[in-house]
């Protein structure tokens, strides 16, 4: 499937095309030691190799004078979880944010290097952050309901971006892709605050969904919620992997070993003084989380810091 990633107003106006491949429907859908988590699936055979979605190449982010991460380096592949895990402060949520420009608007920030998506550059001069965000969805921390009802919660983006062709069939498939359309098609009406803290947070997803975005950005999205509900978040992501593309940062290395296809360690590296997110190591979740490469990794994992 083609899509474009639309620059930002000109004349003559300009687009860029970005190639991302055909997309399903949506629809409802330790290590030896002892003391890190169990892993879902730990010892399978590696998946065949897949299409990069990000290619992040040695990018640094700082705000004024204070660097907030530097150097880091990976790739996210395609239609899987990827988790950011590490300590408080590590730059974990600074990373996530910058994969859809959503540190724009935040005073002094500054990026250095490339973040590329499907090989085109997000931080080019002329590429639109408003496209990059329908394309690139986000759901925070905390639940974040519109003051309306369920419906026009999920109806809300379509009708701004003119998606309004078929709207009731949209936010039907929306709901069931977020697994709360059995539990809210007869109050549709009704306020979303009417929701559980769970419910609202699958709305949240619904949301993000409804536009049919390429990539899912989840900064800790059950870090408020309790285990039952924070249960369905993760089997809901488990099923959506297959639509999207999945990125979530989070600080339960239970929830990132039971979800998480890759993962990728940042830590705090102290230089002159001066504190600074750095990733340390990158790879499959069974790897980081039994056979890790650095020590760093292994103490952080087995809860010896952080």
């Amino acid at each position: 499937m083609s899509t474009e990633v639309t620059d930002a107003p000109s004349t003559p106006r300009q687009r860029v095309r970005i190639q991302t491949g055909e997309r399903e429907d949506l629809g409802a859908r330790e290590p030896a030691n002892g003391t890190a988590p169990a892993l879902a699936g730990a010892g399978q055979a590696k998946p065949a190799a897949r299409e990069t979605i990000f290619d992040v190449r040695d990018i640094s982010v700082s705000y004024g004078a204070s660097t907030a991460i530097a150097g880091v380096s990976l790739k996210v592949p395609r239609h899987l979880i990827t988790a950011l895990i590490g300590p408080s402060g590590c730059g974990k949520s600074t990373f996530l944010r910058c994969l859809n420009r959503m540190n724009d608007t935040v005073p002094g920030f500054g990026l250095t290097g490339q973040i590329l998506y499907h090989g085109n550059d997000l931080y080019a001069p002329r590429v639109d952050p408003v496209e990059v965000r329908r394309r690139i969805g986000m759901v925070f921390q905390r639940p974040n309901p519109l003051p309306k009802s369920i419906y026009d919660n999920v109806a809300w983006a379509p009708r701004n971006l003119g998606m309004k062709a078929n709207l009731d069939e949209r936010v039907e498939r929306a709901l069931r892709g977020a697994a709360l359309w059995e539990e809210v098609k007869d109050r549709l009406k009704q306020s979303a605050f009417g929701l559980s803290g769970g419910q609202q947070q699958r709305l949240c997803i619904a949301r993000a969904i409804a536009i049919e975005p390429d990539v899912l950005l989840l900064d800790e999205p059950a870090s408020a919620l309790d285990p039952i509900a924070t249960a369905s978040i993760e089997e809901l992501m488990l099923n959506l992997k297959h639509r999207f593309t999945i990125v979530i940062v989070t600080h339960n290395m239970q929830q990132a070993a039971r979800i998480a296809d890759r993962t990728a360690f940042f830590s705090l590296e102290v230089s002159a003084g001066k504190r600074t997110g750095a990733l340390v190591e990158y790879d499959e979740t069974s790897t980081i989380f039994t056979r890790p490469k650095d020590p760093r990794t292994g103490d952080y994992v087995t809860g010896r810091f952080g």
